[in-house]
């Protein structure tokens, strides 16, 4: 558990993210850390105190003046509890109320007598979150030493589209795990990771791609950046933003794909190649829309290049992690990709497992080396996947490959 021992004060605010509150406390205990909540009145409207005590397993902390169990100093003692002060889901206003150095409620107040770091994790609609108030209040805090966790980019609760969600849950353990400086076991190295599908086209308007929605890939980007990774992302189309700090190529078919990685490659320590890439490609895409008539019509494809496979019989010291999605002798045909492929190990991934494949938020798969090993993973986020995927991968990476 990589937070054992730690203290955290994990700081609630008034708004609908703060469902993810619950997971996040479930996450930061599962690490063996000590957490004690604290809500305003507003978070008290979204999720119940009783929920977070369950959870925490320790009392939660809303009143600044509490008719009993408490002195009138308890917002010192907490301050002086903590390793770190965590507050999210953060509003636009607790921001500017820390920025303005007001401290009316026991958050704020905790936040003014803080003895430890402060990690603000913002949370709002786009328009508030990107007003330059709201950008002026982060950069002042940024620049007095406050950490944030970037907000994702995807739907709001008001049903538009942007930037202002709160980061999931274990994004932002990793960002407290990162902080206390136990994983940053990547310090030094190049990751080069591929994402999503590939679009192959018929004719003007019409492509020939699968589901991949990029969130595998995506993940492993996260992870390998938090971790301390220099990290380049080439992804097909897809529905995500890249993490922070990572470096985004954007591509469509799988010849841009491999133009992007083979421009890539010579510099790379690790290659994640994650992304669903079309095996066969149309043999003569016409540049027109193909009209529709009564007559049936043939399409003729070529096999696609493959990418792995050409790297694999190139490569110098890289470390070269494959993915397969398989629907019979899963197994096998993982072992077989290993192999003539010339990688390190491959991530099998097995679509008639409940809870794995495309489009999905977990994943379970198996992890096949080119020394025999594998490991049989259990169902689990995308992201704790991507975890698992790295620690065996820099294996490879200590052993010299």
């Amino acid at each position: 558990m990589r937070l054992t021992n730690k203290k955290i004060v994990l700081g609630i605010t008034g708004c609908i993210g703060a469902y993810k509150a619950a997971f996040l406390t479930r996450l930061l205990k599962k690490e063996g850390a000590e957490v004690k909540v604290l809500m305003t009145d507003s978070a008290k409207q979204f999720i119940t105190p009783l929920t977070l005590e369950t959870l925490s397993e320790n009392p939660v902390n809303s009143e600044l003046f509490p008719e009993t169990g408490y002195y009138t100093t308890h917002h010192i003692s907490l301050a002086e509890w903590a390793d770190l002060i965590l507050i999210a889901p953060a509003t636009g206003n607790i921001i500017g109320k820390i920025a303005s150095g007001v401290a009316d409620d026991l958050l704020t107040t905790v936040v003014m007598a803080a003895q430890s770091p402060v990690m603000i994790a913002p949370a709002m609609n786009t328009q508030m979150y990107t007003n330059p108030v709201v950008q002026d209040n982060m950069k002042k805090l940024s620049n007095l030493g406050f950490k944030f966790v970037d907000p994702a980019v995807g739907e709001m609760a008001c049903k538009t589209y942007g930037v202002g969600r709160l980061a999931e849950p274990e994004e932002i353990l990793d960002h407290v795990i990162n902080h206390f400086g136990q994983t940053l076991d990547m310090q030094g190295l190049k990751v080069l990771v591929t994402a999503g599908p590939t679009v192959e086209h018929i004719d003007a308007v019409r492509y020939v791609s699968n589901p991949s929605s990029g969130k595998m890939g995506y993940a492993v980007a996260q992870k390998a950046k938090n971790r301390g990774a220099e990290v380049v992302l080439i992804s097909g189309p897809v529905g995500l933003s890249a993490p922070a700090g990572v470096e985004l190529f954007q591509v469509e078919s799988g010849e841009e794909m491999f133009a992007r990685v083979r421009e890539n490659f010579d510099n790379i320590d690790i290659l994640y190649m994650v992304a669903a890439v079309s095996d066969y490609v149309p043999l003569t895409p016409s540049e027109q829309k193909i009209k529709k008539s009564d007559e049936n019509i043939n399409l003729a494809f070529k096999p696609q290049v493959d990418i792995l496979k050409t790297l694999g019989e190139s490569r110098k010291s890289q470390v070269l992690v494959g993915f397969s999605m398989e629907t019979e002798n899963a197994e096998k045909h993982a072992r077989e990709k290993l192999e003539k492929k010339n990688l390190d190990m491959i991530v099998l991934n097995d679509l008639t497992a409940e809870g794995a494949g495309f489009a999905v938020d977990t994943n379970k798969v198996i992890i096949i080396d080119r020394d025999g090993n594998s490991e049989d993973l259990p169902l689990a986020s995308k992201a704790e996947i991507a975890d698992k995927v790295i620690d065996h991968s820099l294996k490879f990476v200590q052993k010299g490959n």
